[in-house]
């Protein structure tokens, strides 16, 4: 499968990475999401089962992140080396057009 994407998109493989930091945003997403849609639930039982979502979704952002960490991925703790991280990933995909 990874090889029809870099031959549909013409882009390198799809690194643990890349994976991990969509992965990652996908999650920060879904907590904003589930958070919004709290604020509109109309019963009770509606709000419960969307604060369970929300808290799924917290603990998987969580999990992705030490996940990133540990593989020195992102640097929440080091405000300068994540931006040396940060820039290098801009450069990367300024170079891919």
């Amino acid at each position: 499968m990874n090889q029809i994407v870099q031959n549909l998109t013409g882009m390198g493989p799809l690194t643990d990475q890349v994976i991990a930091t969509d992965l990652l945003i996908a999650a920060k997403s879904g907590i904003k999401n589930y958070s919004v849609a709290i604020t509109e639930a109309s019963t009770p039982e509606v709000r419960a089962t969307l604060q369970q979502h929300l808290d799924d979704a917290i603990n998987l952002h969580e999990q992705i992140t030490n996940y990133m960490i540990s593989k020195g991925y992102y640097h929440p703790n080091n405000v300068q080396e994540q931006i040396s991280v940060d820039q290098l990933a801009a450069q990367t995909a300024l170079n891919l057009s």
